[in-house]
């Protein structure tokens, strides 16, 4: 009988942990070849959460934070906003792929708009969806208010803040989260507080949480910045936000 219950709690655990996995999705954006990835939950109408990775692509930080969601609930879909062929493999042609997509902002929020579909289409429940996104996926969360995408929130994780001053600041319907690490020297003074007017000027509503004592990656457990008691507070907040918005 001892051995029986043993056996059962093993299984137990070995489908807890198979169930937590990714499935790969192939779309596409036009001629060039997308490959997401979405949480085994999909396909159950449940609340739905986008998840913009980085500027390396689709990494751990990501993929762990799809599982996380995943058992919050949510269907998570991880976008691949590069496409196939064009995955950097250093940080030299990582900054200049994201550094052309933030330019050419509208091909980014064309992308994000791409995997929000796909995001649909796994089962997520179309007035219930958010929006993640880290470092270069942070300003792809906002390029998500701005585009004015039919998104319950976005959250950007040290993301880049800044936005091309010719561009007009306009309503923000979506909520915003923005979390910002104090000493990232991405984020001057000046892109801060334009960040503050834009929110502002579109009457959004917005919230910045600095984190202290925290660089650019801080909520990366790969990155030498890496703050973990921080990183752990950022994820509640994250949390608390997507369950304000979502459940």
């Amino acid at each position: 009988m001892k051995k029986l219950l043993i056996l059962s709690v093993i299984m137990a655990l070995i489908q807890s942990v198979s169930a937590q996995t990714l499935k790969a999705i192939k779309y596409a954006d036009g001629a060039q070849e997308l490959n997401g990835l979405v949480t085994s939950n999909a396909g159950k109408n449940l609340p739905g959460v986008l998840i913009l990775p980085a500027w390396m692509g689709i990494d751990d930080e990501a993929k762990t934070a799809a599982l996380e969601l995943e058992k919050q609930g949510y269907i998570a879909f991880v976008a691949d906003i590069y496409g196939k062929g064009n995955i950097p493999t250093d940080f030299g042609s990582a900054a200049k792929i994201a550094t052309q997509f933030k330019t050419d902002f509208q091909l980014y929020q064309k992308r994000i708009s791409l995997a929000l579909e796909q995001l649909k289409a796994s089962g997520a429940q179309s007035t219930k969806i958010a929006v993640i996104g880290y470092c270069f996926g942070g300003t792809g969360a906002l390029e998500t208010a701005r585009a004015g995408f039919d998104v319950a929130g976005i959250v950007s994780i040290h993301g880049g803040l800044a936005k091309a001053p010719e561009r007009p600041n306009i309503p923000i319907k979506t909520k915003v989260l923005v979390e910002n690490p104090a000493e990232d020297k991405g984020v001057t003074k000046e892109i801060y507080d334009q960040l503050v007017q834009e929110m502002k000027d579109g009457k959004a509503d917005w919230q910045i949480i600095t984190y202290a004592n925290c660089g650019h990656t801080f909520t990366n457990p790969t990155s030498k910045e890496y703050n973990e008691v921080m990183a752990k507070r950022a994820w509640k907040h994250t949390l608390l936000f997507l369950d304000e918005l979502l459940k």
